[in-house]
């Protein structure tokens, strides 16, 4: 244990964001430095618990407690060792992770959970300073060929664990660079891609290849991906959206979060000098209440729009843990991210329980405006309130409504995968993809949220980690590779 008092004499603490004012300007990440004694302190708050709820909150099973105590007595070197050992990619959940394991943080019950993400990523961005983060090649090569279908996080997990246990593995990727909606989904000021480009260096130093600006199914097809690998690991992710198919949806200026955030990161990459979908002067509505529609306020804040207005059906959550979600279950709770500090700091409006009926045009073929109405719900059917109705003016809206599953294109039409009753790629417990009959594919598997539906960074790494040890195992008979998620967890997730 850290510090037997440490829970009892210091307070949970986070690293304050740069001011607001300041940070629009740029797109850099929205967190000064935390101060290493500060640091130091959260990490003595954990209390070693005879029974570390913390680790059942984290799909990954992260050795929390330990790592805490680590950095306690200033064991950096240890502390990443011990992390790494559970978490391929600790730099990308320590900060995209809504962080469950915090939720389940027995110190949560009666007070402030301890601040798990922020150690996380002292420890992992302490390490890559250092030099500890350094490539782990395979002492011996298997001869056996990998083709992993997605560089989102769970193919770069599935992947980096295949090249250690000694297979050649190539990562293939449509869009023009590694990283899936790591790279483009994310903008900069939430994770600078940095981080991303360090970690592909040390996994091409290990022997993984990256292929990207293949679009397999077309490019490759499937036909010829199985002839020329043993096995074929499926992590395209959920990227079919969710539409808002009501009258207006044809008028230009509406587009998919994912056709306004992609443009935006490649402005960061220096593709092109200003994005051809920009919020500039416009009023600009996101529909959808979720981290997407976070992420897009925050986009169209630093591109310098007139107005943001944030749209939700669902009604605004609580404060504090509704007598529903007890503990250690993830709440459903009222967050305040920096996009949202940010909204609220311009002048702008989150607006819970409220439908969009129309969006209205200008007569020129352009939104101008979003007819709304104050809905009842979700248990109504989100009736809506009669005498509500109103106009929210509108030059640019994006719908950040949530994905509805894989796309069924050309490669899983012509691998011949089943999909279960949620729409996605239907698996067994050893992540083998199944044909509609339920016949195993033989050689094919599914990770991450193609198999899953849409979830979270954490349960993506987790399942590319335990896919990538039945792969290892169906190739050489046994395998070394550690499972983060147990059949029987899978089962019942």
């Amino acid at each position: 244990m850290a510090d037997p008092k440490g829970f009892l004499t210091h307070g949970r603490e986070l690293p304050p964001r740069r001011p607001v004012d300041v940070r629009i300007r740029d797109w850099r990440e929205v967190y000064e430095e935390f101060p290493r004694p500060a640091l130091e302190k959260q990490a003595s708050r954990c209390m070693d618990c005879g029974i570390p709820f913390c680790h059942n909150g984290c799909p990954l099973g992260n050795l929390i407690p330990e790592w805490n105590d680590l950095v306690y007595r200033a064991d950096w070197r240890e502390a990443i060792e011990r992390l790494h050992a559970t978490n391929n990619f600790p730099e990308f959940t320590g900060r995209l992770c809504p962080a469950p394991c915090e939720a389940a943080c027995v110190l949560g019950i009666n007070s402030d959970p301890v601040a798990i993400k922020r150690v996380e990523v002292e420890i992992i961005d302490r390490a890559f300073a250092e030099g500890w983060v350094t490539a782990q090649p395979a002492p011996v090569r298997t001869g056996k060929r990998v083709a992993v279908v997605g560089s989102g996080p769970a193919g770069l997990a599935a992947a980096q664990q295949l090249t250690r246990a000694g297979h050649d593995v190539v990562v293939y990727e449509r869009a023009d660079r590694i990283g899936g909606l790591l790279r483009y989904g994310i903008p900069e000021f939430k994770m600078e891609k940095r981080h991303i480009d360090r970690r592909l260096a040390q996994m091409r130093a290990e022997g993984t290849e990256f292929r990207a600006g293949v679009n397999v199914g077309v490019d490759v097809t499937a036909e010829r991906l199985r002839a020329e690998y043993d096995a074929v690991v499926l992590t395209g992710g959920a990227t079919a959206w969710r539409d808002l198919p009501i009258a207006g949806r044809e008028l230009a200026g509406i587009h998919q979060a994912m056709e306004y955030l992609p443009p935006a990161n490649k402005v960061q990459e220096g593709d092109f000098p200003v994005s051809p979908i920009s919020a500039e002067g416009k009023h600009v509505v996101v529909i959808g209440g979720g981290d997407t529609g976070a992420d897009c306020i925050g986009t169209a804040l630093r591109q310098g729009a007139a107005s943001v207005t944030q749209l939700e059906i669902m009604p605004r959550p609580p404060a504090s843990r509704a007598a529903g979600q007890p503990w250690p279950t993830y709440p459903t709770l009222f967050k305040v991210e920096s996009a949202h500090e940010e909204l609220s700091d311009a002048g702008g409006a989150r607006v819970y329980a409220v439908s969009t009926t129309e969006f209205v045009g200008d007569g020129r073929g352009n939104v101008r405006a979003l007819r709304v109405v104050d809905v009842e719900g979700p248990q109504t059917g989100f009736r809506p309130i009669e005498g509500t109705e109103r106009e929210i003016p509108a030059d640019l809206v994006t719908l950040a409504m949530g994905f509805v599953g894989p796309e069924r294109g050309a490669l899983l039409t012509d691998l011949g995968v089943g999909y279960d009753p949620r729409g996605n790629v239907r698996r067994d417990a050893s992540y083998r993809a199944l044909a509609e009959d339920g016949t195993p594919l033989d050689g094919v598997y599914v990770a991450g949220d193609m198999g899953r539906g849409q979830s979270l960074i954490v349960w993506a790494i987790a399942e590319g980690r335990s896919a990538a040890a039945a792969v290892d195992e169906a190739l050489t008979g046994s395998t070394a590779l550690p499972v983060a998620i147990p059949p029987t967890a899978r089962a019942l997730a």
